[in-house]
């Protein structure tokens, strides 16, 4: 496609936003870009209309909001393709010219592929940070349980009271719930020796 810039924008569901997640750009001005709102910018008219955009060139074009970086960045063409989960976008590529390009239904068809698979991967990669929070979480629970348990037998406090004291001593020595929890159970360990 003769690209100059390409850009991967994903959504900021807090912010319903559009964010530049990455680039192949080393311009500073156009990696700072501020986030685009949905429906603002040629890439946020095409995650929220979940359809393709080409322009010819987005400094001519009223829709691009960024037309000084275009312009300092020799950016002609765009070419601005949504991500898709299941048919719903999650993101957008942006596939730029340093010249004027007419892009092929060949070429998009192309790009839309890419976005779709990057799509999955991206929706595969999130699902696998997540999976690996809960299952520290899960852990941390169980250590934090198991001292407190400790807690009970050793000094005949309550449940409730046991983890306040875990939960005081986190704050206190300003380390995690996990950590002190950790902290008892090797000093349970080391007294057993």
């Amino acid at each position: 496609m003769d690209s100059k810039i390409f850009s991967l924008l994903l959504m900021d569901e807090d912010k319903n936003e559009l964010v530049i997640r990455a680039t192949q750009s080393v311009s500073e001005a156009y990696n700072k870009k501020p986030n685009l709102k949905i429906g603002e910018g040629i890439a946020g008219v095409a995650f929220k209309e979940n359809r393709p955009i080409v322009v010819p060139d987005v400094k001519k074009d009223p829709r691009y909001v960024h037309k000084d970086i275009a312009r300092k960045e020799k950016l002609c063409s765009l070419l601005s393709v949504p991500l898709n989960i299941k048919k719903k976008p999650i993101g957008v590529i942006n596939c730029y010219t340093s010249k004027p390009h007419k892009f092929t239904d060949a070429e998009i068809k192309v790009l839309q592929v890419v976005a779709n698979q990057a799509a999955v991967a991206i929706r595969n990669a999130e699902l696998i940070t997540k999976t690996k929070i809960i299952q520290e979480e899960l852990e941390s629970r169980k250590l934090i349980e198991r001292a407190k348990d400790i807690l009970m037998k050793e000094t005949g406090l309550s449940g409730e009271d046991a983890y306040r004291k875990i939960q005081k001593q986190s704050m206190n020595t300003r380390r995690t719930m996990r950590e002190i929890a950790e902290m008892i159970i090797l000093a349970k360990e080391l007294k057993n020796i």
